[in-house]
């Protein structure tokens, strides 16, 4: 799909102009705590970008080559290893009756570090207005699969923090969780702060995952802090994730197998969000 066959919007060009890209660097903090009787908490530091892939990016980063920090298409939107970007996100919105032609659509998702890239969770945006309409949770397992999850209201009003989302679990993501239950997205976005909660729930069990962080423009600068403050980026996380995992191997955590991945790439949670906080 070109880039004009959407609405007939060149998404590179308004009213005439090369736009300027909007590519922002949220340095966040994630927490995670596990859910019933065995417990399990931690948090640390982690760097996001957030950006609606038009041109002119730092020299530190790049789209689609190698670079200190990279965003590459074949990393997002579809199939792990097999993605088509932004235009992915278009297809997905067209498909569930999104009509909003002057929405912006963002990524919000960590930066591939020189020759590494991995991401338990990045999201697709649609903003209108500067606000969010609608979704995907973009989600990595180390098991080596991914699944989407697709969430809006029905009449794809905007999404507060307040509000709910609600999508039924549908891949393995844990080894000490079951693939069963459902995640609560509260998804808080301002023009200067980003606030999502992920709730797991599964009868007593699950795990409560928080990401929280300011958003300013990338610039050298910023990026270079980051690769010195927090070395090696997507590398370091996946170490992390491994570290909590002997952790709770050491507690005697129930050890589940890698299971089958869900036959297909995304799910629809639309309809499913409350107003409850």
């Amino acid at each position: 799909m070109s880039k004009k066959s959407w609405r007939g919007i060149d998404p590179d060009r308004v009213a005439g102009r090369i736009r300027r890209a909007m590519i922002e660097h949220v340095a966040a903090t994630t927490h995670h705590s596990r859910r019933g009787a065995l417990k399990n908490a931690f948090a640390y530091g982690v760097d996001y970008v957030l950006t609606d892939f038009g041109p002119g990016w730092p020299a530190a980063i790049s789209r689609n080559r190698f670079n200190l920090w990279s965003v590459r298409d074949r990393d997002h939107g579809g199939a792990r290893g097999e993605g088509r970007g932004v235009d992915w996100f278009r297809e997905v919105l067209a498909a569930h009756g999104f009509d909003h032609g002057n929405a912006r659509l963002l990524l919000l998702t960590q930066p591939g570090f020189l020759w590494f890239q991995f991401n338990p969770v990045s999201f697709w945006i649609a903003m209108v207005d500067g606000a969010p309409h609608a979704f995907v949770a973009e989600v990595n397992s180390t098991f080596g699969q991914r699944h989407c999850y697709f969430c809006a209201h029905d009449d794809f009003r905007p999404i507060t923090a307040s509000d709910r989302m609600i999508a039924e679990k549908r891949m393995h993501v844990s080894p000490f969780q079951q693939v069963q239950g459902r995640y609560l997205f509260n998804f808080g976005m301002t023009d200067s702060a980003i606030n999502i909660r992920i709730s797991y729930e599964n009868g007593d069990q699950g795990v409560l995952a928080t990401l929280s962080g300011t958003r300013r423009r990338a610039t050298n600068r910023s990026l270079l802090g980051a690769a010195l403050r927090r070395p090696l980026g997507a590398a370091r996380v996946l170490a992390l994730i491994h570290w909590q995992a002997m952790i709770l191997a050491m507690k005697r955590a129930p050890f589940l197998r890698r299971q089958p991945p869900p036959a297909a790439l995304l799910s629809d949670g639309r309809g499913h969000g409350d107003t409850a906080g």
